[in-house]
C-alpha cells in the first residue's frame, strides 16, 4: 500500500543522509591531509516498475560517493627539501616494501629519507628512474625504490684538462717557465701536476710533465707519469699541430692504490686562439701567461644531502660542494583517475575501471609538472561542507516527519477499522 511505499522511501532518505553527513564529515576531518581529494555524495531516485498514471508506487533514493580524484589542490612551499607535488595530472608511483612490494599512487608527496636511504611517507617507499650523474634515465625504464645511499660518497678521476695560455714568442729558444694543475685520481684524491713549457725553436715547443705531488704535500710523491707534447703554431701565433693529437698524459703507479689515470689535453682548435697562442709577451723577461686551466674529476665527498628539484630530479649534494642527479621521479597517469581504488594513506589502487598506469616524465604527454619543497593541499572547502551539512541535516529531519506522519495516518487508519 501507498503508506509502506513512503515509509520505505522515507527510511532511504534518512540512509542516504547518513551516508552523506558521513562522507561530509570525512572531508571536513580532513581538511589538513596533504593530497586529499573530497568525495561528493551522488543521490540517485529509485523508481518501481509497478507506478502508473492512476497510481504511484514510491522507489525512495539511493546515494554512492564520488572521489573528486582529479580534483587539483593549492600547492605551498614547504622548508622540506624532500617534499614534492604534482601541478596537473598524474601520481607518484609507490610501493609497500623496498623489493618485491606492491604498486600504489599517491598526490601526498611528503617524503622524507629513513634510516636505510629510501625516501618513504607512512611506509610507502617512492619510485623513481636511475639516472646518470646530468640527469638522463639510465639502467632501463622500470621503476625502483629511490634509494640515496646509492650514492652516498662521491669523487671521480681526471680525465680532461683544459689549458688555455700564451707562450711567449720573444722568449730565447730553450727557455723554461712551469706551471701546474690540480688533477683527481680514481679515488678522490687530489693531486699536483707541474708542466714545463720548452721553446724548442721558432715556433715550436713542448710541454713535459713531473710526477704528481699530493696537492696538500708537495713533498709526497703519488705516482709516474709518461707523456710529453710537441707544440708547434702558426705565423699568425694560433696553434698549429701538436704531437700526439690529441695529447694525453698518462699516470701510473698512485701510491693510494687508484686505478692508473689516462689524462687527454685540451691545448685548443687547430688554427684558433682558444686555447694555447704564441705571442710577444712585451716584457724584458718573458713569462707564461695562464689564462686558463681546468680540469674535470672530484675530490672525494660525502653525501651531506638530498634534494628533489623542479621536474622530479633527485639531487645528491656531498661535503666536496658537487651535486649531482642520482633519480628522476616518474608521474603515472591513467584514462580515468576518478576510477582509482582509494586506500588509507591518501594512496591509490588501479582497476580495471581506472586502467593501467603511463609513467611520464615531468610535464611531458599531458603529465603534471613536478615541484620540489612544495606539497598539495587538502581540496576540502570547509566553507561548502559546512552548507552540504546544513543541506543533509534538513532533509534528514525532513525525512523523519515523513515518518512520524505515516506512523499517525496509521493510527487513524487503525483506529478506523475499530
Amino acid at each position: 500500500m501507498s503508506l509502506t511505499g513512503a515509509l520505505s522511501s522515507a527510511i532511504s532518505a534518512l540512509s542516504a543522509q547518513s551516508q552523506s553527513l558521513s562522507m561530509i564529515s570525512d572531508n571536513i576531518a580532513n581538511a589538513d591531509t596533504t593530497g586529499y581529494k573530497t568525495t561528493s555524495a551522488m543521490f540517485e531516485d529509485m523508481v518501481t516498475a509497478s507506478s502508473s498514471a492512476t497510481s504511484y508506487t514510491s522507489g525512495g533514493v539511493s546515494v554512492s560517493g564520488r572521489a573528486n580524484i582529479t580534483q587539483q589542490g593549492l600547492l605551498s612551499a614547504t622548508t622540506n627539501a624532500t617534499d614534492v607535488a604534482i601541478q596537473g595530472a598524474g601520481f607518484f608511483a609507490t610501493t609497500d616494501a623496498s623489493s618485491g612490494g606492491t604498486t600504489f599512487y599517491t598526490r601526498n608527496g611528503a617524503f622524507t629519507t629513513d634510516n636505510a636511504g629510501y625516501l618513504v611517507d607512512n611506509g610507502y617507499y617512492l619510485e623513481g628512474w636511475r639516472t646518470d650523474a646530468a640527469g638522463n634515465v639510465a639502467g632501463g625504464t622500470s621503476l625502483q625504490p629511490i634509494n640515496t645511499q646509492v650514492a652516498s660518497t662521491s669523487g671521480s678521476p681526471t680525465t680532461k684538462t683544459t689549458i688555455a695560455a700564451n707562450l711567449p714568442s720573444d722568449a730565447a729558444t730553450g727557455a723554461t717557465f712551469t706551471s701546474s694543475m690540480t688533477v683527481y685520481d680514481s679515488l678522490g684524491t687530489a693531486n699536483s701536476l707541474q708542466v714545463t713549457w720548452t721553446k724548442t725553436g721558432s715556433n715550436a715547443w713542448s710541454a713535459s710533465f713531473g710526477n704528481p705531488t699530493l696537492a696538500s704535500d708537495s713533498s709526497q710523491t703519488t705516482g709516474t707519469v709518461s707523456g710529453s707534447v710537441a707544440i708547434t703554431f702558426n705565423s699568425d701565433g694560433s696553434l698549429a699541430s701538436t704531437t700526439p693529437s690529441p695529447p694525453t698524459v698518462a699516470v701510473s703507479g698512485w701510491t693510494d692504490g687508484a686505478a692508473n689515470s689516462a689524462i687527454t689535453l685540451n691545448l685548443g682548435t687547430v688554427g684558433k686562439t682558444d686555447g694555447l697562442t704564441q705571442y710577444a709577451s712585451g716584457e724584458t723577461t718573458p713569462t707564461v701567461n695562464l689564462t686558463n686551466i681546468s680540469s674535470d674529476g672530484l675530490a672525494y665527498g660525502k653525501l651531506s644531502s638530498i634534494a628533489i628539484g623542479k621536474n622530479g630530479v633527485v639531487d645528491a649534494t656531498y661535503s666536496n660542494g658537487q651535486s649531482i642527479a642520482i633519480y628522476k621521479i616518474a608521474v603515472a597517469t591513467f584514462s580515468d583517475p576518478n576510477g582509482l581504488n582509494a586506500h588509507s594513506d591518501g594512496m591509490y589502487s588501479a582497476t580495471v575501471a581506472s586502467g593501467s598506469a603511463t609513467l611520464q616524465g615531468s610535464g611531458s604527454n599531458g603529465a603534471g609538472t613536478i615541484y620540489g619543497s612544495e606539497l598539495e593541499s587538502s581540496t576540502t572547502d570547509t566553507s561548502g561542507q559546512f552548507s552540504n551539512m546544513i543541506s543533509a541535516q534538513q532533509a534528514y529531519s525532513a525525512a523523519s516527519q515523513v515518518i512520524t506522519t505515516v506512523n499517525k495516518m496509521f493510527d487513524t487508519l487503525i483506529s478506523a477499522m475499530r
